[in-house]
């Protein structure tokens, strides 16, 4: 029968290194898949390594084994107490007086026979690459650290501000590539902003922001979803939230607690409105959110790439609070309905009737969603009914349909209490 040879000695150190190197080879590639933190990581190996050790020599105690990692000097060992026997080795779990004796030079001949001494053992005879083994056995803990360091990492700063680099941008897509703190995240097309514009051919079409990659943008931290399983970390630039964000780090009376911000409105690329008051009798509300020569206001506007904002102070006077945030429009008075239904008639002067409506309906819309009430917007003067057809004389031709001037109120409230205010517009 013709025997196996035996394989040189100079191949399988070879083999060896080859599978050393292979390993930290692949565990950087783990590290950088999963985003988790080397020591952690190298904890989880190290543990695996064990588990698979005494599943490979069932017979051995459990602290009979012992794993070194070392990447920096890309070192990586795993060994095993065996019993030192006078001649060859009988088992697995002995080693003979021999090999002991050049694995422990410095011990005498009679005290090892019998002994235990630490041993290394190959690797290779798990029955593949040892880092594979490794991610294979983890793979149950690799994404429970990942949740864990990803809420470790995020779930302090839900519904904040964070500065984020953009790393990628998709045209066809429309979906950003952002990362922080060695994170990607991704902010959707529909959370970017926007403007309105309108082509040769008179069509109206959405042009959106234009994101740099390299470049450094704010974006808002809506919610983190799906805690419990894989977290995704959802992004915004089109929250109202992030308008009122935008301010608190502007403003250091906000953060002070001089001027409080009761409620924000917004449709983003177009206008945002947010009411404000001050606790100190002496400090404008208003003035102080815009600054000497608009300074402070214009770090926050360069943010939102123009988009329009309208200041408006905040008062308890529910009537008040609705005619103010009408603004820039001017309102002779205002009528809240009785009920539990909030609901106003606004009376503007004729030729502002346009003006408090808006474009589509937008600042009365914006309106009501700051204040929370229901608002319909008439004249101050009945055009003759011969100005229109007959079924256009009823007066509420004048007022805003749903669909364009007046907020759902349990929207509203989401966002702001009954308020009022003088408004000043940016």
């Amino acid at each position: 029968m013709e025997q196996t040879k035996k394989e040189p000695a100079k191949k399988r150190h070879l083999k060896k290194e080859e599978e050393r190197y292979d390993f930290f080879d692949q565990l950087s590639d783990l590290v950088a898949d999963s985003s988790i933190d080397q020591s952690v990581l190298i904890e989880k190996i190290e543990e695996a390594l064990l588990k698979a050790a005494r599943k490979a020599y069932p017979k051995a105690e459990d602290d009979d084994f012992r794993v070194v990692i070392v990447p920096e000097q890309r070192r990586f060992e795993i060994y095993m107490k065996k019993t030192v026997v006078e001649g060859e080795a009988t088992d697995a779990y002995t080693i003979s007086i021999r090999e002991a004796m050049l694995l422990e030079p410095n011990r005498e001949y009679g005290d090892l026979v019998g002994d235990l001494i630490e041993c290394p053992i190959a690797p290779l005879q798990f029955g593949r690459t040892i880092a594979q083994f490794a991610k294979q056995s983890i793979r149950g803990d690799l994404r429970a650290i990942n949740r864990q360091q990803l809420l470790d990492k995020f779930e302090q700063f839900e519904n904040q501000l964070i500065t984020v680099r953009v790393t990628q941008v998709d045209p066809a897509r429309g979906t950003v590539t952002v990362e922080y703190d060695g994170t990607e995240l991704y902010l959707s097309r529909s959370e970017q902003m926007f403007s309105e514009r309108t082509s040769a051919d008179g069509k109206t079409y959405r042009e959106y922001e234009r994101l740099s990659e390299d470049s450094y943008i704010k974006v808002y931290i809506t919610k983190i979803a799906n805690k419990e399983k894989k977290p995704i970390v959802r992004i915004s630039r089109v929250h109202p939230q992030f308008v009122q964000k935008l301010f608190e780090a502007a403003i250091p009376e906000i953060q002070e607690g001089i001027v409080q911000i009761h409620a924000v409105s917004r449709e983003a690329g177009f206008r945002s409105k947010i009411a404000v008051s001050s606790n100190n009798p002496d400090v404008d509300a208003v003035g102080t959110c815009i600054g000497s020569h608009s300074t402070r206001i214009n770090s926050v506007l360069k943010e939102l790439h123009g988009e329009k904002i309208d200041i408006i102070a905040y008062s308890e006077d529910p009537a008040e609070f609705i005619a103010n945030s009408l603004a820039p429009a001017t309102v002779i008075s205002t009528e809240i309905a009785d009920g539990e239904l909030k609901s106003a008639t606004v009376i503007v002067p004729n030729d502002q009737l346009s003006l408090a409506i808006g474009n589509k309906g937008q600042n009365a819309k914006l309106a009501a969603k700051l204040t929370g009430y229901k608002i319909d917007i008439k004249p101050e003067n009945q055009p003759e009914p011969e100005m229109f057809g007959a079924d256009e004389a009823d007066e509420a031709d004048f007022e805003i349909a749903d669909e364009t001037a007046a907020a759902d109120v349990t929207e509203a409230a989401e966002n702001t209490a009954e308020q009022d205010a003088a408004a000043e517009e940016v």
